[in-house]
């Protein structure tokens, strides 16, 4: 089942995908500790990445 999921979106997509998915995690774990803003710099990379990808995906 993974390895047909990584078939269709590719190899580079899902490791992206692990690392948009590490970095929610680790601001949310910096939220709930109490490092507020480092949290929040942080969970912009997520979108950032993740439009940086619909990008190189739909380029021409």
């Amino acid at each position: 089942m993974l390895k047909n999921f990584i078939g269709k979106i590719g190899t580079m997509s899902f490791i992206m995908l692990l690392v948009v998915l590490s970095i929610i995690i680790v601001s949310e774990y910096l939220f709930l500790t109490g490092n507020k803003l480092e949290a929040i710099f942080i969970a912009f990379w997520a979108p950032t990445i993740l439009g940086f990808m619909n990008y190189l995906k739909y380029r021409k």
